[in-house]
């Protein structure tokens, strides 16, 4: 699946869609964590170039076929029209 910048919205109801990762960073615990991120403050040695949103991804020790699953069903919703 290649993404493409989409629009703020469709970012936050693909997060808002999803079950097992929960909005928020990881300080080192072990469950799923999506949050969005904007990496420009970031970035130092280069620039972030691409429009659109970023999203940080913390995988835990749910079972791997459910963490595919649950976020191949929220990435569906970024797909082109």
């Amino acid at each position: 699946m290649v993404l493409h910048p989409v629009p703020d919205e469709r970012v936050v109801c693909m997060i808002e869609s999803l079950r097992l990762f929960k909005i928020g960073s990881s300080w080192g615990g072990f469950e799923s964590l999506i949050v969005p991120v904007d990496p420009t403050p970031l970035r130092t040695a280069t620039r972030w170039r691409e429009d659109g949103p970023l999203v940080r991804i913390h995988a835990g020790l749910e079972d791997f076929r459910d963490l595919q699953a649950d976020l191949e069903q929220g990435l569906a919703l970024l797909a082109p029209d």
